[in-house]
């Protein structure tokens, strides 16, 4: 059974809803410095939620298949995200690694960042952004294998409750060779930890 779409509010609720919770902390929504606060919340959640208006899919839809063979990794990393814990809507700020054993294709490097921001810009937990970067990838692209590391700080848990500063989550999802030949995935652990070359040539 299919789920009915979500009816959006519009934008004077949501709104309204950020004068209810100035309100709720004990400010004055009238105040001066306040009156255009309710706009600039509406117009950051835009962009900090833009994910449920992209297809990630999509994104990858583009491959290259003149690559002269080339059957070795292909490995972004560092890749900046910024996303929002689902449970306190408070920041996930961190690093993607992104990495693919292409099988016949390949996609410009820029469509897996993109990938990595369109899921990363929604209410997410690390756990499931990560597979859902590598499901992707592996589901448009069928590569030999796909690798995706996320390594990020949640102001959950650095700014609230147990206020634990300098935490960082590690998370990870290997599928195909990645996940059963573990010679493959030493050479991208090697990968990984060497030093990058792309700021040395800035």
């Amino acid at each position: 059974m299919s789920q009915a779409p979500l009816l959006r509010p519009s934008r004077e609720e949501a709104e309204d809803a950020i004068r209810t919770l100035l309100r709720w902390a004990g400010e004055d929504p009238s105040r001066e410095g306040l009156l255009d606060t309710p706009g600039r919340v509406v117009r950051s959640y835009e962009e900090f939620f833009e994910g449920y208006g992209e297809d990630p899919s999509a994104i990858l839809s583009r491959t290259f298949s003149e690559v002269d063979d080339y059957d070795e990794i292909v490995l972004l990393r560092d890749i900046r995200f910024e996303s929002h814990c689902e449970h306190h809507m408070v920041p996930i700020i961190g690093v993607a690694h992104v990495a693919y054993l292409p099988s016949k294709r390949v996609v410009g490097i820029s469509k897996l960042a993109r990938v990595v921001d369109a899921f990363a810009r929604r209410l997410q937990i690390q756990e499931r952004l990560t597979a859902q970067i590598a499901n992707t990838i592996n589901d448009v692209l069928q590569p030999h294998g796909v690798a995706v590391i996320l390594e990020a700080g949640h102001q959950c848990m650095t700014t609230r409750g147990v206020h634990r500063p300098g935490v960082s989550m590690v998370t990870s999802r290997m599928l195909g060779v990645f996940r059963s030949n573990s010679d493959t995935r030493r050479e991208l652990m090697s990968m990984l930890n060497r030093p990058s070359v792309a700021t040395a040539h800035l």
